[in-house]
């Protein structure tokens, strides 16, 4: 990207949940940055921290029972510790959401048009008859063949995908500057999954947002990411533009990940799988490298005893010095 236009920057992010009297970090430390007109993928195993990330963007926390710290910079401010009241004014305007499972999403006794006109009635001046104007033209936009009808029904008469597409055109009702994507596709069929992913992209164009894809998904993020950031245990361990990540990974969980990915022109390779398992919340290791209990062939000294984020260069960050001397099992080691 030439001059790229940051429009949202997390630094040094913490988001702890309350489990009896302790808090213990979900996100630990997090810095990155959003660019306008980029797709930025988040990826992960699931507890690694990707979608708590995206609904604390979302201001989306019981601050009863979570506690939020750092800064998330939109706009010259950091939304870090604002109001309910302030935060509504943003959320689904200037930032909006496409959540993971639409029929847990939408309400089960609305009708499609008016869960689309009431983002249109507190974002924007419209009266009555433009909403509704408006919502046609979403539901068109997100390719909903007969918007007429689906403004009337309820999302128990929809299908997977259509509900998708509704939650898509809610999310880009008010023309956000940042879309936050979480996992829009993992219960839709192949066909849908490719289908919903084009319109993401036609539509961000058109509105030139910013996305961040949550996903564990990395056939999704090759087709679609411009950058990759990649999560383990509540830390970013790599970022790179996403032909560097995929041609050119560092760390070992990124490169167990891509290995772990089913090769179609081998039947007789066996399926990698990545030793251990993502630590609990309350057991995970708060001090060295996370992932090396899962790589226990590489010796203790190859990690450093406070992990930092080293610069490769055009764009490309790795987390520890592990990654210099790994190699799989079953692989000899690196020189």
């Amino acid at each position: 990207m030439n001059n790229p236009e940051k429009i949202l920057e997390i630094k040094n992010m913490h988001t702890a949940f309350r489990i009896k009297d302790e808090y213990y970090d979900a996100v630990d430390d997090v810095s990155i940055d959003l660019y306008r007109n980029e797709i930025l993928a988040i990826v992960g195993e699931s507890g690694c921290g990707k979608s708590t990330l995206a609904t604390t963007v979302m201001g989306l926390h019981n601050l009863n029972y979570t506690k939020i710290s750092g800064e998330v910079n939109f706009k010259g401010r950091n939304l870090v510790g604002i109001s309910e009241e302030e935060y509504n004014k943003i959320r689904g305007g200037e930032i909006g959401m496409i959540f993971q499972d639409p029929l847990a999403s939408l309400n089960p006794l609305m009708r499609i048009g008016e869960q689309i006109e009431e983002a249109l009635f507190y974002h924007t001046d419209l009266d009555k008859e433009g909403r509704k104007k408006k919502t046609l033209e979403l539901l068109d936009e997100v390719g909903i063949i007969n918007p007429e009808r689906t403004y009337r029904q309820f999302p128990h008469q929809l299908s997977g995908g259509m509900r998708q597409r509704v939650i898509i055109a809610i999310a880009l009702s008010c023309n956000p500057e940042i879309l936050i994507a979480d996992e829009p596709t993992t219960a839709l069929d192949v066909t849908i999954q490719a289908q919903i992913l084009d319109l993401m992209e036609d539509l961000q164009k058109e509105i030139n947002a910013g996305i961040m894809l949550i996903t564990h998904d990395l056939g999704v993020v090759s087709q679609t990411a411009d950058r990759v950031a990649v999560m383990y245990a509540g830390e970013i361990v790599e970022i790179a533009p996403v032909e560097e990540l995929f041609n050119n990974p560092k760390h070992p969980y990124t490169r167990s990940l891509l290995n772990s990915i089913p090769q179609m022109d081998n039947d007789e390779e066996e399926l990698h799988v990545i030793q251990g398992i993502v630590p609990s919340l309350k057991n995970l290791p708060r001090e060295g490298c996370r992932f090396s209990s899962r790589i226990p062939w590489i010796p203790k000294e190859a990690h450093e005893k406070s992990p930092k984020m080293h610069d490769l260069g055009n764009g490309h960050f790795v987390r520890c010095t592990c990654w210099k001397t790994f190699h799989f099992e079953d692989e000899k080691e690196v020189n």
